[in-house]
């Protein structure tokens, strides 16, 4: 079985986790902390309410993101940011598919996620909203990886340099997007 839970992304002068925009916070804990003020939380399990992007967003001033992991198979990603608005895809296509149904009332992972060319080019405006210069290839590239062919389980304390697993393709991302370096 493997990882469950919610990565919560954003930065601010003070730990994410005292922020009203995180009711849910309490149970969260500090992952990483990069330069200029930017905090990976997660909040394993993911059950419950962590809070909502969009008011992290708001109430930092700064574009944030939540990677909802799914038994370390694949990751919904939601990011939002002040000027250039909210989107959604997803990491491990194939996987997500699986969750998701091959086709649930007649709609296609498609309806639910932008596909990678078009979440690459929303990343490159969030990360330039974070102060960020990211390549639309290089996040395409992570966007449509596909760790199906994992076996090590992984899990929220695996390395994110060390395997294929959903939480590597996450944490990936994020040092394409150039907010959290691997």
């Amino acid at each position: 079985m493997g990882y469950w839970g919610y990565f919560v992304v954003g930065r601010a002068e003070r730990p994410l986790a005292e922020l009203e925009a995180l009711p849910g916070a309490a149970d969260m804990t500090l992952r990483r902390s990069a330069p200029d003020g930017w905090q990976v939380w997660e909040f394993a399990g993911g059950d419950g309410d962590v809070g909502n992007m969009n008011d992290l967003a708001g109430q930092t001033g700064a574009p944030a993101l939540f990677g909802y992991v799914m038994d370390s198979d694949c990751v919904v990603v939601e990011a939002a940011a002040p000027e250039s608005g909210a989107w959604t895809t997803c990491l491990a296509r194939t996987a997500m598919a699986g969750y998701l149904g091959a086709e649930r009332d007649g709609l296609t992972l498609e309806d639910y996620f932008l596909e990678p060319r078009d979440a690459a080019e929303r990343a490159v405006a969030w990360a330039v909203e974070a102060g960020r210069t990211a390549s639309a290839g290089d996040l395409a590239e992570v966007l449509s990886d596909d760790p199906a062919a994992d076996t090590d389980g992984g899990g929220a304390d695996a390395d994110p340099a060390d395997g294929p697993v959903a939480e590597t393709l996450f944490f990936r991302f994020l040092d394409r997007l150039g907010v959290v370096p691997l």
